[in-house]
């Protein structure tokens, strides 16, 4: 079973991506309790998410991870900025 961490860590990509697209946290909340059900993130939770990736929350910093692949090894991840 899911866990709450395991579902954020799915939804937060539709989440930025859909902000990114210009979709309002509304929207975004409607369209992913459609695909999500009960398992979906709160609308608060997606208001939050497209504040930060808009760049428009101050006080939430984050770090983009980059994914590397070096040579046959399994993908690694490094921070960035």
């Amino acid at each position: 079973m899911a866990t709450s961490n395991d579902l954020l860590i799915k939804q937060r990509p539709v989440i930025e991506f859909l902000a990114a697209e210009g979709c309002s946290a509304a929207n975004i909340h409607a369209r992913m309790k459609t695909v999500y059900g009960e398992m979906c993130i709160s609308d608060g939770a997606v208001r939050k998410w497209v504040r930060i990736f808009k760049g428009e929350d101050p006080e939430r910093q984050f770090c983009v991870i980059e994914s590397v692949r070096v040579g046959p090894f399994p993908h690694r991840s490094r921070l960035i900025g």
